[in-house]
């Protein structure tokens, strides 16, 4: 989200997840969830159309002190100030109990899609806790690391973001308006993705060039219809799925007009999620039994195979903090695994995900392993001139759950080009569990990254990711996708029409069996690209041996 990839609530760092004031939420949900239409490109579109009135006004806040004054007496906040963020492209205002961003790149300054209220009093360390203006919880904290140093961490990330100090407070650019005609817009348009977006190279796209080429057509009679159909334009041949732009309603907040989606794949209609749940239910025991306002189902298939069903990984109860989501997704858990040792293999179905909280597809794995294991490791392109340049990998680690039931047998995971963001991540993940699981089905969507939500002016938000979630080797399946070991039909026509769903029948065929699937080397080969991944084995290492001997064996 926003760390994660759900829907963006105020009161994160722009990227949903993730999610929120630093960054912004990866693809999730979202108010899509009600409907059970919720992919990356509509999800972006949709998290834009409900975020009414989060993103501040023009002008800007009176600079708050620098210094860390009484820094070690608890109850004092500690990180009074202005900070920027390592990555991202944004600047973080803590002053007095208001927690305020702005968005910057070398040509200019705007307000951020986020702002948030403090909760409660600082804790001993100094970390202090902040949501949604409104809300009584809160959904991320903002933590002290030595002089001039913070970490930010949303509640449902699976990780954190670095911070420093700006001793000069509010840069000056912030402090007065941003010229809001087509083409200081445009510009902020361009500066935006040149300075964030990593993947140009990958894409084989000159984005400089392109640009230059599409602002020799604005002038001063450029209205906003014109300009839209000309940064779609230049968002279009980018195919990524989390890639959008947003326009303002006239009724009050964004509602979004374009989404990006990888060639050669559709966003599933109503029509083929009512068939495709059909086809599903005439191969399970009983009907599945629901939760998470209907994104989570559990099954019993034939021959002691258990089914979970996962449409996205946020979204769970209507209004809550990141809790309220996890102990609904524990039910369903609970109810999946009452009996491991009765289960001959479980099929997790990923086909219709359309992402949201990175740390919620943690939790499923911790419930699939009894030993820690490297998930991946996230970085951050963090050189506006220099997109080959990124933030120290940080490995996230999937630790086994204390307390509950686990289980450690053969998994078969489902996916397909609707499998998006935190359905991919979690996917990268479980590649690393031993035994690896089974994939069947197509390719995922290829958009692993948290989304940022970058304001252009006071009618259009962009939306583009920054990161890149490294396997072990340091490649990324950003762009095709993580490809199956078993490629079937994925509720295509001729199947829904049939009534055939041929890769659950394939994956109960192949637990059946005994197989337990994909090579131990499955998510680390075949990636579409490398990040700089720097010296990362000793970090991993730590990270993974630190957590030797959680929870019970």
């Amino acid at each position: 989200m926003g760390i994660g990839r759900r829907r963006p609530t105020a009161g994160a760092t722009g990227t949903t997840r993730t999610t929120r004031a630093a960054t912004a939420p990866k693809a999730a949900a979202g108010a899509a969830r009600a409907s059970g239409a919720a992919r990356a490109a509509g999800v972006a579109a949709v998290a834009l159309a409900v975020t009414a009135g989060t993103i501040g006004t023009a002008g800007a806040v009176g600079a708050a002190p620098d210094g860390d004054g009484d820094a070690r007496r608890p109850g004092v906040n500690r990180l009074e100030g202005v900070w920027q963020t390592d990555g991202y492209g944004i600047v973080v205002e803590v002053h007095g109990t208001a927690f305020t961003t702005y968005d910057v790149t070398r040509i200019s300054c705007t307000p951020g899609f986020y702002s948030g209220t403090q909760v409660g009093a600082p804790g001993r360390d100094g970390t202090v806790r902040y949501g949604q203006s409104g809300k009584a919880y809160a959904s991320f904290s903002l933590t002290p690391r030595g002089h001039g140093r913070a970490v930010y961490q949303e509640d449902g990330a699976a990780s954190a973001r670095d911070l420093t100090r700006l001793p000069g407070g509010l840069p000056a650019q912030c402090r007065q308006p941003a010229p809001q005609d087509a083409l200081a817009t445009f510009d902020r348009f361009c500066a935006t993705f040149e300075e964030n977006y990593p993947f140009f190279a990958a894409k084989g796209i000159d984005w400089r060039a392109k640009g230059a080429q599409a602002r020799a057509g604005i002038t001063a009679q450029t209205g906003p219809d014109d300009l839209q159909k000309i940064l779609v334009g230049l968002l279009e041949p980018l195919g990524d799925a989390h890639t959008a732009l947003g326009r303002k309603r006239p009724g009050g907040g964004f509602a979004g007009v374009f989404g990006g989606l990888r060639p050669g794949t559709a966003e599933p209609t109503d029509e083929v999620r009512e068939q495709a749940a059909r086809a599903v239910a005439a191969q399970l025991l009983a009907p599945e039994q629901t939760f998470g306002r209907g994104l989570l189902g559990v099954g019993e298939l034939p021959g002691g195979i258990g089914y979970l069903r996962v449409s996205g990984f946020d979204g769970y109860v209507e209004d809550g903090p990141y809790q309220d989501h996890a102990a609904e997704l524990d039910r369903a858990l609970d109810l999946l695994l009452a009996h491991p040792g009765r289960l001959n293999g479980v099929v997790v179905d990923l086909r219709l995900n359309g992402g949201g909280s990175d740390r919620l597809g943690l939790r499923i794995a911790s419930r699939l392993t009894d030993r820690p294991f490297l998930a991946y490791r996230k970085v951050a392109r963090n050189d506006p001139a220099d997109p080959t340049r990124f933030t120290r990998p940080q490995p996230s680690v999937v630790r086994p759950a204390a307390g509950t039931t686990r289980y450690t047998g053969p998994v078969a995971l489902l996916t397909a080009g609707s499998t998006v963001s935190a359905g991919e991540t979690f996917t990268q993940a479980m590649a690393e569990r031993r035994p690896a699981p089974v994939r069947i089905g197509e390719n995922t969507q290829g958009v692993f990254s948290d989304i940022m939500f970058k304001p252009l002016s006071a009618d259009f938000v962009a939306v583009l990711p920054n990161e890149k979630f490294l396997t072990r080797s340091g490649s990324t399946f950003d762009g095709p996708g993580i490809p199956p070991d078993v490629r079937t039909p994925v509720f295509t026509p001729e199947e829904l029409s049939q009534g055939r769903d041929s890769a659950l029948t394939e994956a109960r065929r192949l637990l059946s069996a005994g197989r337990t699937g994909a090579a131990d080397t499955a998510a680390s080969t075949g990636a579409a690209d490398t990040g700089d991944t720097g010296d990362t084995e000793a970090t991993e290492a730590t990270a993974v041996s630190a957590t030797a001997g959680a929870g019970p064996r």
